[in-house]
């Protein structure tokens, strides 16, 4: 089986090789960044609360907004983001396609329409990521998913891309993964040989086993590969290790340690081009500013503000800002105006904010602008004069990371041309350019 899994291998390799049936414009990508880190904020965050607020009555009593720079942001709820103002770009005129949560998440994740015809075929961002910049030998895999057991959204796999290109869900906890090495009963210098032998035990006994190609099996081959080469590998180990003052300083929450791990892949450089980081919790359609709610916008707020802030600022110490993108999105904003009769905020699609920074981002600009409820974008503040969508967004993390983003690859397992960024190659849609510096 390990044998046959080549086969399915070939179109990644074709791809990598440039000899796949592959159309494309020429476009000169600006590759600002090495790494991507996407925070998915699942049940979409308010718009007008977080980071395009407004001087209004439904704001709570105790949101302290101040003006910082070109930004007005609450103190209460972002006292750390309130220090990073100059690295801020926040986009004010995204719209999205979808406001159920489940079409939404498709959407955000991978730059297409949840067409039920093409679900089943179309790769997370992450995953096209990982095939065109990550090493085939590559010690990590290339496209992390942390802290997606806190979310309600199903994570998009790397579909005909192949299994080594997979979301890699790692668990986050001060112990690091216990699973990459084993002390066979007390005998530490004698478990890796025995885990060798164990393992090219299994690869023979596979082989005899196999029963023919197949995609399912031959992706099974390709995981137990990367995984390999993850265990009994003192660096790997360190990037999911970390001290219990890191933990707190991230903030004590499952985001906090989701973070500092990606904060270790990014300084470690061995292998990893692409994280997901997921926060859930923001379908707040009720009780939004309750402080007793189990999720409120006290809560999540400093959860995001804490982490995101802390890894920021450490990547910044280590030199690894500058080649880091960073993006915060939701799949869809929420209704303007005043809160709901029962204290919350229900989806709403026509406007939206999602910010980025890091990755040769300018920071200090609003890009966009809505109206002063926040129900309408009345400034698109870009050069395509329209809403910016999550095709947009996509066009502009390829872009940074040095992909052509106009890029198609025709044969697909089943026939249907994949394209990186639907109608790209037309022009349809577009890098942000004002976001660069």
């Amino acid at each position: 089986m390990l044998k046959r899994a080549a086969s399915f291998a070939a179109l990644n390799a074709l791809v990598r090789e440039g000899e796949a049936r592959i159309s494309q414009e020429r476009v000169t990508p600006r590759r600002t960044a090495r790494v991507c880190i996407v925070i998915f904020l699942n049940g979409g965050p308010s718009h007008i609360d977080t980071f395009d607020v407004k001087d209004a009555s439904w704001n709570p009593p105790d949101a302290n907004i101040q003006q910082q720079g070109k930004f007005a942001l609450s103190q209460t709820l972002f006292p750390k983001f309130s220090q990073l103002t100059g690295d801020l770009c926040v986009l004010r005129s995204v719209r999205s396609w979808e406001a159920a949560h489940e079409r939404g998440v498709f959407y955000m994740q991978t730059a297409h329409p949840s067409n039920p015809a093409f679900v089943a075929e179309t790769p997370h961002i992450g995953a096209v990521v990982g095939l065109e910049n990550s090493g085939p030998d590559a010690a990590m895999p290339p496209f992390l998913s942390l802290n997606q057991e806190g979310s309600t959204a199903p994570m998009q796999g790397s579909t005909f891309l192949g299994g080594q290109l997979s979301p890699f869900a790692a668990p986050t906890a001060e112990g690091g993964l216990a699973t990459i090495e084993h002390n066979f009963f007390g005998e530490p210098s004698s478990s890796q040989r025995r885990f060798e032998e164990r393992y090219r035990l299994r690869g023979e006994l596979e082989v005899l086993a196999d029963s023919g190609p197949d995609l399912g099996k031959a992706d099974h081959a390709v995981f137990y590969q990367t995984a390999k080469r993850m265990v009994y590998n003192q660096n790997i180990a360190k990037v999911f290790q970390f001290s219990r003052a890191d933990n707190d300083r991230y903030g004590g929450t499952d985001l906090g340690r989701a973070a500092i791990v990606a904060r270790n892949a990014v300084q470690a450089n061995n292998g990893t081009v692409f994280i997901a980081l997921t926060q859930g919790g923001w379908d707040l359609h009720q009780n939004m500013f309750y402080r007793t709610a189990s999720d409120n916008m006290y809560k999540l707020c400093y959860e995001l503000d804490t982490a995101i802030a802390t890894l920021v600022w450490d990547l910044k110490a280590s030199g690894n800002f500058s080649e880091t993108l960073i993006v915060l999105v939701g799949e869809f904003g929420r209704t303007p105006g005043p809160l709901n009769p029962r204290g919350g905020r229900d989806h709403h699609r026509d406007a939206m904010s999602v910010v980025m920074m890091g990755g040769g981002i300018a920071g200090g600009r609003i890009i966009g602008a809505t109206n002063n409820t926040g129900a309408a974008i009345v400034d698109p503040g870009w050069s395509a004069g329209r809403p910016i969508v999550m095709e947009d967004i996509a066009a502009t993390i390829y872009d940074a990371l040095g992909i052509n983003w106009t890029k198609s690859i025709e044969h697909t397992p089943s026939g249907r041309k994949f394209e990186y960024v639907p109608f790209a190659a037309q022009g349809l849609y577009v890098p942000i350019n004002e976001v660069f510096a």
